[in-house]
């Protein structure tokens, strides 16, 4: 198959959202940077040397690989990625922070591997969608297996607990299972399941019933389980149209927990205001046309099945952070692409993003 230029929009696009996440880390940083290491510009110089630039260079190596080649090893890539979600647990390899064990230490370097098992699994998945693409309507055949291969990923996910990123993982999967062409009771079946084990979820740990209660009730406790929330609508209430101009958040001064983290959002809107928001929101919106767009030029299933799921899992994780911080839906600590810290998460989205530019190159159209 003759290749064609890849996605350009697409490629600029998610440089500006990446240079534009390392240039809000810089500033919502500086606080937390210097208290923790006497050096206001750590934390982004960290981002960029071990996030952005492995990122970039593999975005390009991927870009020209042919993604077909991904169907032979996905379940390869898959097992490796699971076995690491399981090497959290083992002392002097994996660690934790805040009561949550997701980190491994590899060479003094911190990896989370729940975030590259996002990538792995949608390979894995589009792979054997297409694969058992004649049994969409077969219960047994197709819901059960697909089930039994979701709650692989769920319960180490649950034992971390990153609960954030399963319902991300959840919803992706979802969203690959049904433009498949499954049953549409099938969907329904999946959804209820869902909805049945995340009150179980919320039951069994209170801090999550607590983030749920206050979604409910944000005057409860606010400088307790609700002052996470209120400072973060304080940012963005106090940015308004125009913003307090970049460096000049009075929040990150260690009034507003995560402010590089899920919280980096409430900084956004309270420096550069609403119109800088809307800017950020223009590029997401880019970002998931151009992806959807690569997904319907796809040259087969297996290319189509990876660009929906990539899009998705990218845009719902974008939206879900964006959700919560704004108080349409309870905190989930689920960070937002290509803005917030964190070296593994900003990796695995630009070789997401590579991969997209791979299918681009081998479309139909």
């Amino acid at each position: 198959m003759k290749t064609q230029g890849m996605d350009k929009t697409l490629l600029i696009t998610v440089l500006i959202l990446s240079v534009f996440g390392l240039i809000i880390i810089s500033s919502a940083s500086v606080v937390v940077s210097y208290n923790n290491f006497e050096y206001n510009h750590y934390y982004s110089l960290h981002q960029f040397l071990y996030g952005f630039l492995p990122g970039i260079i593999l975005l390009l190596l991927i870009q020209k690989i042919d993604y077909r080649i991904f169907k032979k090893y996905a379940v390869y890539f898959l097992i490796i990625t699971m076995i690491l979600l399981f090497v959290v647990f083992i002392p002097d390899l994996g660690f934790g922070l805040k009561g949550a064990n997701r980190w491994i230490n590899i060479a003094g370097i911190s990896v989370q591997p729940s975030e590259f098992v996002k990538l792995t699994f949608i390979l894995y998945l589009a792979a054997w969608l297409e694969k058992n693409k004649k049994n969409t309507k077969d219960f047994s055949k197709l819901l059960v297996p697909f089930i039994l291969v979701l709650l692989a990923i769920v319960i180490p996910l649950i034992l971390q607990p990153d609960v954030g990123t399963l319902i991300i993982i959840v919803l992706t999967a979802v969203i690959m299972y049904f433009i498949s062409g499954a049953r549409i009771n099938h969907i329904v079946i999946i959804a209820m399941g869902s909805i049945f084990s995340l009150f179980i979820l919320l039951k069994i740990a209170p801090y999550r019933m607590n983030r749920f209660m206050v979604f409910l009730y944000p005057e409860m406790d606010p400088q307790g389980i609700g002052y996470q929330i209120n400072q973060a609508l304080l940012a963005l209430g106090s940015g308004g149209i125009f913003g307090l101009g970049f460096g000049r958040s009075r929040q990150k001064f260690n009034y507003l927990p995560e402010p590089i983290g899920d919280s980096i959002f409430a900084i956004t809107g309270e420096e550069l205001g609403f119109i800088g928001l809307l800017f950020l929101l223009s590029l997401f919106l880019i970002f998931t046309l151009r992806g959807y767009k690569i997904a319907s030029r796809a040259s087969d299933n297996f290319g189509r099945f990876i660009a929906v799921g990539i899009t998705s899992w990218i845009i719902f994780q974008a939206l879900v952070n964006m959700a919560a911080i704004i108080s349409l839906i309870p905190l989930t600590g689920i960070p937002l692409p290509f803005i917030s810290y964190g070296g593994s998460a900003l990796i695995t989205s630009l070789m997401g993003v590579g991969v997209l530019l791979s299918i681009s190159r081998y479309s139909n159209k």
